[in-house]
């Protein structure tokens, strides 16, 4: 199924794929760099089994639409879409992290004071988009990265749309089973609380490790949303407060009136549960009434088994009107009316069908330069107005539509366009001073894309920041690349070898590398001024303008040495000690017993010697001779 995009390989004559960075139900995620702008992007390339559906095609042109008008720290930048090698594609921000479904996969239940900022930040996306009429429609923990900061971005709005209306495959609402509303799992039109639900799956499964519905199929987790009532969190991990299980059992309401009215409300809730105050008493989280396995699970006839109810009870009514002569008077007089009605109102739908304007498919002009986008719309018989906004898009081009592309809308009405005024100029903030970390954030959340890069710096501690390109100061569109440039300490350099050479010639070889050099000497029989040893040594790195310490030899001092030969032994250590020297002691066989401790030799005798040499003395010991008058020859032991 993948698409099978090689690195190396150039999307549309700009993007350059890098790397796949995953892979979903519908399309590869690609790292590449955008040529133009020399910046990372994020590439979403639609299957190409996918590119002849129409409502895959519509599913991903959504994506782009509603993701597109959303500029918010919380949520991802879609830059561009197209059409490339008969597939489509979506160009947004490189988002650096990990899925919070990684992240539980992971580590199961995580701490509530981490789960209840996650919350906000995602609740936080959800209402910029709320406020601007779009419903995202799949919020899971798949679709919000979080950063090294803990900072998450709400991703993926392929079934995301404005209004109340569903986008539904055959048979099914598009979603994913674990974190689908009751209200999305039963077809039925969806809002602000659908979202909310949808979140508050995401909390209750951060805070125990698990969904609160599973199963073997969809439709069994599906009927789970409608029907059951979730395990209290705190029955899986006793460490929940009752305060933020109170909020969790709220936003899983069946009844979408029954949870927060919107996401400042919960926002609200978990602030007071993060203080230890109870919130507001939610209703009580009960199953609807009457809900089996014959509910109508997100099938796209739902609506049209509702309506062949109906019909049949208008049936009923009318045959029972017909009873004729079974009863006389009022009762019947009113039924005899009730039947009437209802064939009026079926009359009154027929007219108004017969009258209904003729519809014709809305074009879809998104990316299209505004004179153009007016005469295509003109051309399929729909009027234009257009509104202003500010994009990262060029300068009069059409970056939305109401209705949109695909859609059907009657002749003759209105289509809004939205416009391109050009991006937004935002000033390069300073990022004196702080970590690489820091520095990306508030880069970040002034709207740039960050690309780091490494260099060497004498003055700023390794992993700081260094500067900005652009400079900070400079007015720059908001969206563009701003690349961060960030210390890896002082250049490192291999340290020459010198040892062995003279130390005049050392000094030039090191100074020469980027070193500085201190000199300490040391007597040695080596040529004086020749290098004895360096510190650090040959092949090490140091960092540039680094002292090297050498070790130069310097001419050794000489001392005359006493002759101390015939001297007891005691008094010639003496003497040879007090002279500057060392002394070692040979212990020398002798048959006079007058020599016996006494000096009989010494090496040298006399003379002068480099101080603190050594001077061996030879000591008699007396061994007599043996029986019979053999001498013996001296010898030493």
């Amino acid at each position: 199924m993948s698409t099978g995009v090689e690195p190396g390989t150039t999307i549309d004559d700009r993007y350059r794929v890098e790397y796949l960075l995953g892979s979903g139900g519908m399309a590869d995620v690609y790292c590449a760099t955008d040529l133009q702008l020399d910046r990372e992007v994020a590439i979403k390339l639609l299957y190409r089994r996918f590119a002849q559906d129409a409502e895959f095609v519509e599913r991903f042109r959504r994506e782009a639409s509603a993701a597109a008008g959303l500029q918010h720290q919380h949520v991802v930048s879609v830059y561009d879409r197209g059409e490339w090698d008969g597939t489509y594609y979506i160009a947004m921000e490189y988002l650096e992290g990990r899925t919070l479904k990684a992240i539980i996969n992971e580590y199961g239940a995580l701490d509530s004071d981490w789960s209840i900022e996650m919350t906000e930040q995602i609740l936080r996306a959800a209402r910029f988009a709320h406020r601007r009429n779009v419903i995202h429609r799949d919020f899971k923990p798949h679709n919000v990265i979080v950063d090294d900061d803990g900072l998450a971005t709400v991703t993926d709005f392929g079934i995301a749309r404005a209004g109340a209306s569903d986008m539904t495959q055959t048979g099914s609402i598009m979603g994913t089973a674990q974190y689908l509303s009751p209200e999305q799992a039963q077809g039925h039109s969806v809002s602000e609380q659908s979202d909310l639900y949808s979140i508050g799956v995401i909390l209750y499964e951060m805070v125990t490790g698990q969904v609160p519905f599973d199963g073997e199929s969809a439709v069994t987790i599906a009927l789970k949303h409608v029907s059951e009532v979730p395990t209290p969190p705190c029955q899986i991990n006793p460490a929940i407060s009752p305060q933020l299980q109170a909020v969790i059992m709220r936003a899983l309401a069946k009844d979408p009136a029954q949870r927060f009215a919107n996401a400042d409300e919960f926002i609200d809730a978990l602030e007071q549960a993060r203080s230890g105050v109870m919130p507001a008493q939610a209703p009580p989280v009960a199953a609807p009434a009457g809900v089996g396995e014959s509910t109508a699970i997100g099938m796209s006839g739902h609506a049209l088994a509702a309506g062949a109810a109906g019909a049949a009870g208008g049936a009923a009514a009318v045959g029972y009107a017909n009873r004729g002569d079974e009863d006389e008077g009022p009762g019947r007089r009113w039924w005899l009316f009730a039947g009437g009605a209802v064939i009026a109102v079926a009359l009154l739908v027929l007219l108004l069908l017969l009258l209904k304007p003729d519809q014709a498919t809305v074009p879809s002009v998104v990316g299209s330069e505004e004179s153009t986008a007016q005469a295509v719309l003109a051309r399929a018989g729909f009027k234009t107005d257009s509104v202003v906004k500010k994009s990262d898009s060029p300068k009069g081009q059409v970056v939305g539509q109401d209705p949109p592309g695909g859609e059907q809308a009657d002749k003759g009405s209105t289509i809004t366009l939205t416009v391109s005024d050009g991006p937004v100029s935002v000033v390069v903030p300073s990022v004196a001073g702080l970590s690489a970390s820091q520095a990306q954030r508030k880069l970040r959340n002034a709207g740039f894309t960050v690309r780091t890069r490494k260099q060497s710096s004498d003055t700023v501690p390794s992993g700081d920041s260094i500067e900005t390109l652009p400079p900070e100061g400079t007015p720059v569109d908001r969206g563009s690349t701003v690349t961060l440039v960030v210390s890896s300490g002082k250049e490192t350099v291999e340290v020459p070898a010198v040892v062995g050479q003279n130390v005049d010639d050392a000094r030039a070889t090191l100074r020469g590398a980027g070193f500085g050099v201190s000199v300490t000497t040391a007597e040695s029989s080596s040529a004086e001024g020749t290098v004895l040893r360096q510190d650090p040594g040959a092949g090490a790195k140091a960092a540039k303008g680094a002292t090297i310490a050498l070790v130069v030899a310097k001419k050794q001092a000489t001392t005359k040495v006493p002759n101390t030969v015939g001297e007891d032994e005691a008094s010639a250590i003496s003497d040879i000690q007090s002279a500057g020297f060392t002394v070692s002691v040979d212990r020398v066989d002798v048959t006079e017993e007058s020599q016996d401790g006494t000096v009989v030799s010494q090496n040298p005798s006399g003379g002068s010697a480099p101080s603190g040499s050594t001077v061996t003395i030879g000591v008699g010991r007396y061994r007599p001779p043996p029986a019979g008058g053999a001498r013996l020859r001296s010898w030493r032991r």
